[in-house]
C-alpha cells in the first residue's frame, strides 16, 4: 500500500506561483507513476501531470509550459510547481500513485487563484 499526503495549497493571485507537495509512505522507486489530478467545483476530476519511475513527464494541455512536476527521491516526495496561475486553475489538487497496478490517492489540497 501507499499513503499519500499533500501539502502547500492556498490562495494566490492570478499570475502568481505556488508549489504543492506529495509525500509518499514508501520509496518513489517502488511506485510506477506519481501524478497530480484536480477537481474544480461541479466538474469531474482531470489529469494534470505525471512523472514515471524513470523520470519521464507528461502534462495536460491546459498546464503545459506553466506547471512542472518533479520529485525528491531522498524525501519520497513529488512536487508540482505551478506558475502563471489562472483563475481556472482553481481546484482541489489530488496526488496519485500507481503501485502494483492499483491507484492510490491523497486527501487533496485546495488551490484558489483569485484577486
Amino acid at each position: 500500500q501507499v499513503q499519500l499526503v499533500e501539502s502547500g495549497g492556498g490562495l494566490v493571485q492570478p499570475g502568481g506561483s505556488l508549489r504543492i507537495s506529495c509525500a509518499a509512505s514508501r520509496s518513489i522507486f517502488s511506485i510506477d507513476n506519481m501524478g497530480w489530478y484536480r477537481q474544480a467545483p461541479g466538474k469531474e476530476r482531470e489529469f494534470v501531470a505525471r512523472i514515471t519511475v524513470s523520470a519521464n513527464t507528461n502534462y495536460a494541455d491546459p498546464v503545459k509550459g506553466r506547471f512542472a512536476i518533479s520529485r525528491d527521491i531522498a524525501k519520497n516526495t513529488a512536487y508540482l510547481q505551478m506558475d502563471s496561475l489562472k483563475p481556472e486553475d482553481t481546484a482541489v489538487y489530488y496526488c496519485n500513485a500507481l503501485f502494483n497496478n492499483r491507484d492510490y490517492w491523497g486527501q487533496g489540497t485546495q488551490v484558489t487563484v483569485s484577486s
